[in-house]
């Protein structure tokens, strides 16, 4: 009875526990944005404050699966192989599998979890085994982030669970997908499946859109209430494939509607008179083939941020935890837009990239751009500022720092967080200065 009672009001805890996380991250919500991508031409059919950070909920959980993936190809996991439920995943609080801490349980059974049912202990459980700890495997999501393009994600959990540091874009969400069915086609269909067996239990799933929408096929819900409801789908129909991505929906119900409005523009559908019946009947839709994998995107109406930057190829086998060579999409400056300046800081930026990722630490190092008057403003700021420094300070996060002025108004400053001296801090604001980015370094919030 004890335990029993005991069980009860570590669920009531954990419930308000999130309930006051959520509102106390909900000051850092960036609102709407949407990004809707052709994978296999690089086409983009519209986009809306794409490259914007939000917080990605269990959009994270798509990367916690990447590296699943990665190591089962590795042999590093296998899918019988049993894994513990830690401590420190068994409190992650619902959704969740509650099997206990200490208690085994098999690749097969955390990944269909993950993928399904968006398990937030799962996910975690993964984490820790990979990674040893939540810090380290997050240090592992972010490297293996910038190795895939997504130049302005910032992991910092493997769950997606509320944390001001955890950031992500739009843009960079569609860049995941592409990548996990690009690199993983078979181990991708997962997030299709409805709902998966659990222990004589069956677990469903809630992605409602994909179970109604016409060749969906993946691929993840999330919601945080400071991001708002967040969905990336994909869709094959007759060889294209098509990677949407809405960010801050108001309401799971009108997400879904957005995504699927988004959809029907890119797939011509919407001019269908046989309507929606016809429209999601299945015609000309097959499933995914291996041969349709994504190919780097390209944009070709850039916005304001990405007009000083472009999609390139580029190997990543030289980094660590990366072990293919073949080019993957990502983010690179034009090469007459170098310096000499931001080729000296090699001497001085960690060695290995990663090694220095992002921190929220209120006394650390960091690098303010600006103080603006909107998130956005200091968003873009941000993602200008990445793009100069990627190259050996991609791991370290960019942060808004929400702040009141004298005059009583909102400002919003935009820093780079995690650095692990001043002098790394200087290095980079002295390469942001040669591309007429101001900045100027501090530690602590200031």
């Amino acid at each position: 009875m004890i335990s029993v009672a005991r069980s009860r009001l570590f669920h009531i805890v954990a419930g308000l526990l999130f309930v006051a996380l959520s509102m106390s991250a909900n000051a850092a919500r960036a609102g709407y944005a949407h990004f809707i991508v052709d994978a296999n031409s690089g086409e983009v059919f519209a986009a809306e404050n794409a490259d914007v950070l939000n917080h990605p909920a269990s959009l994270t959980k798509m990367m916690t699966l990447y590296l699943a993936f990665e190591a089962i190809g590795q042999g590093r996991l296998s899918w019988d192989q049993q894994i513990i439920m830690t401590p420190n995943a068994a409190e992650k609080i619902p959704y969740k599998l509650g099997i206990g801490a200490g208690k085994p349980l098999t690749v097969r059974e955390a990944v269909y979890a993950t993928a399904i049912r968006s398990a937030n202990d799962s996910a975690q459980a993964i984490g820790d085994h990979l990674g040893g700890s939540e810090e380290n495997f997050a240090r592992m999501m972010t490297l293996k982030a910038r190795a895939l393009g997504m130049r302005s994600t910032v992991f910092r959990n493997a769950s997606g669970l509320p944390d001001a540091a955890q950031v992500t874009t739009a843009r960079d969400m569609a860049v995941l997908a592409a990548a996990l069915i690009r690199d993983y086609p078979q181990e991708y269909r997962i997030f299709s499946e409805r709902s998966f067996n659990f222990r004589g239990r069956t677990i469903r799933g809630h992605n409602n859109l994909m179970y109604r929408y016409a060749g969906m096929d993946g691929v993840k819900t999330g919601y945080v209430d400071a991001s708002g409801f967040n969905l990336v789908s994909a869709v094959n129909e007759n060889g294209r494939r098509i990677i949407g991505v809405v960010m801050g929906g108001k309401t799971a119900r009108s997400r879904d509607a957005q995504m699927e409005a988004l959809l029907d523009r890119a797939l011509g559908r919407e001019t269908l008179v046989a309507g929606a019946d016809a429209k999601r009947s299945g015609a000309g839709v097959v499933a995914a083939a291996p041969a349709n994998v994504p190919k780097p995107f390209r944009d070709p109406a850039t916005t304001e941020v990405m007009a000083q930057t472009k999609l390139a190829g580029k190997s990543v086998s030289s980094l660590p935890g990366v072990s293919r060579a073949a080019p993957v999409p990502t983010l690179a400056l034009e090469a007459n837009a170098r310096s000499s300046a931001q080729d000296g800081i090699a001497a001085i930026a960690p060695s290995t990239p990663g090694a220095a990722v992002a921190s929220a630490d209120p006394n650390g190092w960091r690098v303010q751009i600006a103080a603006a008057g909107s998130r956005s403003t200091a968003s873009r700021l941000l993602t200008r500022a990445q793009a100069i420094l990627a190259d050996h300070f991609g791991a370290v996060a960019p942060l808004i720092n929400e702040a009141t002025s004298t005059s009583g108004a909102a400002m919003f400053r935009a820093q780079l967080v995690g650095f692990g001296d001043r002098r790394g801090a200087m290095a980079a604001c002295s390469a942001l200065q040669q591309y007429a980015v101001e900045c100027f370094v501090l530690q602590g919030a200031g």
